[in-house]
């Protein structure tokens, strides 16, 4: 009754069936590790979150990135802003109302240089009309904040150009600090003194487990989906086949 199953076009239909939910099934065991990196991640940013502040330099440095074990560490820094090289982190809009980050350099006194994200604030919709940020505090400051890690991208998208970027990135100003530069930044919660004018801060990472669930159950419904329809396709030829006797 199913000796047809043995004829080429079916052999080979039969083939990509398998194949077909070969893969999809391995996208989806993709899927469901990605979940448990994410939520691995997680935990370490959440532990890291709620973890006393340490100096900057025990967490980040200028010779390596900043490891995933330590982002998000809550780490102080103290020296002076270097407002010659403070640049405007473009297109950063928030609830609807455009808005830039204010990216300032603080040299330490120990010698290195951090990029310091000092918050964030409301401009027009004109790209071209100019952009005051409020001073930081003068002379020595502290600041205690998150160690973040370099955003992604191309070089011309955080390299300083006119004083502004579109990502943020210590890749792009280190030919620009004098100092060695400390590679991510530190997103400021704080700052001793406090500024006249504070910004806006920027607040935690979301600490969600993301679309991976879901999608993984996907792949898994389109791995059974192909099985599936192979078994009803041969069943339906089946049937066919007996009432043409």
């Amino acid at each position: 009754m199913f000796r047809f199953l043995l004829s080429r076009r079916w052999v080979l239909f039969g083939l990509f069936v398998v194949l077909l939910g070969a893969l999809c099934w391995r996208l989806g065991v993709w899927q469901f590790d990605r979940l448990e990196e994410r939520r691995t991640e997680n935990a370490i940013i959440s532990r890291n979150l709620d973890a006393p502040a340490v100096p900057a330099t025990q967490v980040m440095a200028a010779d390596r990135p900043l490891p995933e074990q330590r982002q998000w560490r809550r780490v102080s820094v103290t020296g002076a802003y270097d407002l010659a090289d403070e640049t405007l982190v473009r297109y950063q809009t928030r609830d609807g109302q455009p808005g830039v980050v204010v990216l300032t350099p603080l040299r330490s006194a120990q010698g290195e240089s951090v990029l310091v994200d000092r918050g964030w604030m409301a401009v027009t919709n004109d790209p071209t009309a100019p952009v005051h940020p409020p001073p930081p505090p003068s002379g020595e400051v502290t600041v205690t904040g998150w160690a973040v890690p370099d955003q992604g991208g191309e070089p011309d998208e955080f390299t300083p150009f006119d004083g502004e970027v579109r990502l943020i990135s210590s890749r792009g100003f280190t030919r620009i600090t004098p100092d060695p530069l400390l590679q991510g930044y530190v997103s400021a919660q704080q700052e001793r003194p406090a500024p006249e004018r504070p910004l806006a801060r920027e607040g935690p990472p979301e600490l969600n487990s993301g679309p991976h669930f879901f999608y993984g159950l996907q792949w898994w419904f389109f791995a059974a989906l192909a099985v599936g329809g192979f078994v009803y396709f041969a069943y339906a030829e089946s049937r066919d086949r007996r009432r043409r006797g």
